[in-house]
């Protein structure tokens, strides 16, 4: 008789077996009120961006009283979104890896056969049986895909890093434009003072007939002209704040009332990379890493291609009850490569190669031009910052000799406004000439992606908004 219960049972636990290791399905719903009301109620004080300091190695009195660029810097890496967009994309590749890694499931097939010339109540004219197509990989493949898919992953690792690089740039560039902001407003708010105070002196001089109608107008031009610069410096700082929260992940409302620590812009120490340097840089970069690492996953996948010339084998053993006698098969099947071996995607795969290889070129001579035009203008800059911090020095000692003479009744206070003013010129230039200094220096670190304050964070990249 056969044993229907037996196969039964087995068919039971196999089944049983298959949907307890199955994945199940957990629905997620992207709600955006939700998403904006989230958004709205970030914040710099919040008990998750303080456990992301700790977690960084970082243990500032909480909550921070004055934020500079290094503390806004951690504040950008926990909440700006491409960051978590960089993190999902590792995460997509490292579920390739499990994908390259799974080996092909034997295919099961169920038959029966019926003996019509079968006679007899004995006789059982009914033959079960079951098969197997049992896939054999050949030639590495397995090997060649995991390898594409661990230089895939490793290629998404290093974007995370060039995408913190890329906040930290634009993050840098929103801090200094809302000093410069800041100062410009401070001097001009000054530079108005003065103005209007020579322009109320001119109109009694001229009541008096001591300077001409032409003179006192362009006084009063003059100070038109920087009520103008103050207005437009006020915009500027308004501007500065909204792309400071911008890049930082932010919304406006969260750096109200923020008090903001600019000392390190005043600091522009730099050493011009050497020949050692740049070298250094060209091989460390993080963009550069993940080229190479795109054309390690080329080679792979043309090794993977090659291999895919070589069928695969297939094995189908099988076992049948036939009128009680139990009868065992074995089957050897394979693909014949008759038609095509498969030359079309090995040499779609050499071109892709090829391609990886001249945009690696590229970029590290890309790479190679920024460094030496970044050092190029930073040396610029800093000597024209140097200069003109000699000439506001200068003027300074001026004004204060002028306002001395002026207590003793030497000059005029005509005289000793326009010293004022060409004083508040002067700090105005040097203002421009350290912002641009500033700039210089961060386009040289975005050209060398080298700054000892980025290196020295702790990032933990497998933790949720962790770098």
């Amino acid at each position: 008789m056969i044993h229907y219960d037996r196969i039964k049972i087995i068919l039971f636990l196999a089944i049983a077996l298959w949907l307890d290791a199955c994945i199940r399905y957990h629905p997620k719903e992207l709600l955006p009120e939700k998403a904006l009301t989230d958004f709205q109620l970030r914040s710099l004080d919040s008990q998750e961006l303080q456990d992301f300091f700790k977690a960084n190695g970082q243990t500032p009195a909480w909550p921070i009283a004055s934020w500079d660029l290094h503390s806004l810097t951690l504040v950008g890496f926990f909440y700006h979104p491409d960051l978590d967009v960089a993190r999902s994309q590792w995460a997509v590749a490292e579920a390739g890896r499990i994908t390259a890694g799974e080996r092909p499931n034997p295919d099961l097939g169920l038959t029966t056969e019926y003996n019509s010339s079968a006679k007899g109540a004995d006789v059982e004219a009914w033959s079960p049986g079951i098969s197997f197509d049992i896939a054999i990989e050949t030639v590495g493949k397995r090997g060649y895909r995991i390898s594409q898919a661990r230089q895939m992953s490793r290629s998404a690792y290093l974007n995370i890093r060039s995408a913190a690089w890329q906040v930290r740039s634009r993050l840098r560039q929103a801090f200094l434009e809302l000093y410069s902001g800041q100062q410009q407003r401070a001097i001009l708010s000054r530079q108005q003072q003065v103005l209007a105070e020579n322009a109320r002196v001119m109109e009694k001089q001229l009541a008096a007939g001591a300077i001409s109608a032409y003179e006192l107008a362009q006084a009063r031009i003059a100070l038109q002209n920087n009520r103008l610069e103050l207005i437009s410096a006020e915009n500027s700082q308004v501007q500065a704040r909204i792309k400071l929260a911008s890049t930082l992940g932010l919304p406006i409302s969260a750096l109200e009332g923020v008090n903001f620590d600019f000392a390190g812009v005043n600091r522009y120490d730099f050493n011009i990379p050497d020949g050692v340097a740049r070298q250094r840089a060209l091989l460390n970069r993080s963009d550069i890493l993940a080229a190479l690492a795109d054309y390690a996953a080329g080679q792979a996948a043309l090794q993977l291609e090659v291999a895919r010339q070589y069928p695969d084998i297939h094995l189908g053993p099988g076992y049948m009850l036939d009128q009680g006698d139990k009868k065992w098969t074995l089957g050897l099947s394979l693909s014949l490569p008759i038609l095509n071996m498969n030359h079309g995607p090995i040499y779609e795969a050499q071109a892709r190669r090829r391609e990886t290889a001249s945009r690696f070129l590229a970029l590290q001579a890309a790479a190679l031009s920024d460094i030496d035009m970044a050092a190029a203008g930073l040396r610029s800059c800093h000597e024209q910052a140097a200069a003109a911090d000699e000439i506001a020095k200068d003027l300074q000692k001026q004004t204060g000799r002028a306002q001395a003479m002026f207590e003793l009744g030497e000059i005029s206070k005509a005289e000793l406004l326009a010293i004022r003013a060409e004083l508040g010129a002067a700090e105005i230039s040097r203002l421009n000439a350290r912002v641009k200094t500033q700039e210089a220096l961060g386009a040289l670190e975005d050209a060398v992606q080298d700054s000892p304050e980025f290196n020295n964070w702790l990032f933990k990249i497998n933790e949720k908004r962790a770098l």
